[in-house]
């Protein structure tokens, strides 16, 4: 790889858009990790159960998984996140599960010094929990968040239910997040 990326880390700053306040994490990478190994991070870190299909868009050229054969994309196994990401402030859009469209926008924020006899990658922080899994895109999760903000209102769905009550949309586990980044690697 050569020019020092060996003793640096990448920062990244993955957040979910379209939602207000924001659902965000922050990953730090190794460089030669590849878009594959950047959608496992995000997958542990969001709180997502990789159950449904993905792509990283890089202007009008999407990078998934080379074993779905049908779809038009490049192979994000074949490319490295320092070959992606060359330079700060270089952004992709990642989606995750085309059906309910969750749109992520990942930003290469800076290099940091790798920390010798730490596992990388890691999950450094965030904020807000992410929706759960196939709960209808950005309005199924707007409908959750309302019946858990006013616990008055009518449920006919039972989404309440459905949800659990230990669902907190404002609750971010920074632990919970490394753990499963871990299960990833």
């Amino acid at each position: 790889m050569g020019n020092g990326t060996e003793t640096q880390i990448m920062q990244f700053k993955v957040t979910l858009k379209y939602i207000s306040p924001p659902v965000w994490r922050r990953l730090l990478m190794p460089p030669d990790n590849t878009l594959g190994q950047l959608h496992n991070a995000i997958q542990g870190a969001m709180g997502w159960g990789n159950y449904h299909l993905h792509a990283f868009r890089f202007g009008t050229t999407q990078y998934g998984s080379s074993s779905i054969e049908e779809m038009n994309w490049m192979d994000e196994d074949a490319v490295t996140l320092h070959e992606m990401f060359s330079q700060p402030k270089t952004k992709a859009r990642y989606t995750y599960d085309f059906g309910d469209g969750w749109e992520h926008e990942v930003v290469f924020e800076k290099f940091v010094p790798l920390k010798p006899g730490e596992d990388y990658p890691q999950c450094i922080a965030g904020k807000r929990a992410c929706p759960p899994e196939d709960c209808g895109s950005y309005p199924g999760y707007e409908r959750i968040c309302q019946l858990i903000a006013n616990p008055k209102l009518p449920d006919p769905e039972g989404l309440r239910k459905w949800v659990g009550r230990a669902y907190d949309p404002e609750r971010f586990d920074l632990a919970a997040a490394n753990k499963a980044v871990k299960r990833t690697r």
